[in-house]
């Protein structure tokens, strides 16, 4: 076993920054159409926009051995006037190797690179699941998490508590 010293070498060589992705899956999803079939119906009588609401939220779990598990939740509900049309949710989750970085680099990989990668999967989900319950195509717009961690960051430095896990 290699010998490690304070200033982060290990028999005399410095220990290399590792970032190794192991596995992506979906941890949970959900879809309710609880107005349906009248719902499908009133979409088309009706000439009103739906209004879509998105919430996101992330947590990171510590496994141990410098592997984190990262979950991605998102929620999307769509209504209809008061009326619920879909509401679909999944937990996007991977498993990722992370070593060597600093305490607040580390922090940004979580925060912001990790929930980056999982997004484009999360997105074809609730795609999927919205179309497959018989409601027209559904495309999540790109979200910039390295900007949503900065302002959490900021949240936090200014003593505005610990801010949301990325709520939106």
């Amino acid at each position: 076993m290699a010998d490690v010293t304070a200033n982060g070498q290990a028999n005399g060589q410095a220990i290399q920054p590792q970032l190794v992705l192991q596995k992506i899956y979906v941890k949970d999803v959900s879809f309710e159409a609880p107005n349906a079939p009248q719902i499908f119906q009133e979409i088309a009588e009706t000439e009103q926009q739906p209004q879509v609401q998105l919430n996101l939220g992330q947590r990171a779990t510590d496994l141990g051995n410098d592997l984190y598990e990262v979950v991605l939740s998102l929620t999307l509900t769509c209504a209809i006037g008061e009326r619920t049309a879909y509401l679909a949710e999944v937990q996007q989750a991977g498993v990722f190797g992370i070593a060597g970085f600093s305490e607040q680099d580390q922090a940004g990989i979580i925060g912001s690179y990790c929930p980056n990668l999982l997004f484009p999967y999360a997105r074809q989900v609730i795609s999927s699941l919205v179309l497959e319950g018989g409601f027209p195509p559904f495309l999540l717009q790109p979200i910039n998490f390295d900007a949503l961690y900065a302002e959490q960051q900021r949240r936090m430095a200014t003593g505005g508590g610990e801010a949301p896990a990325l709520n939106s």
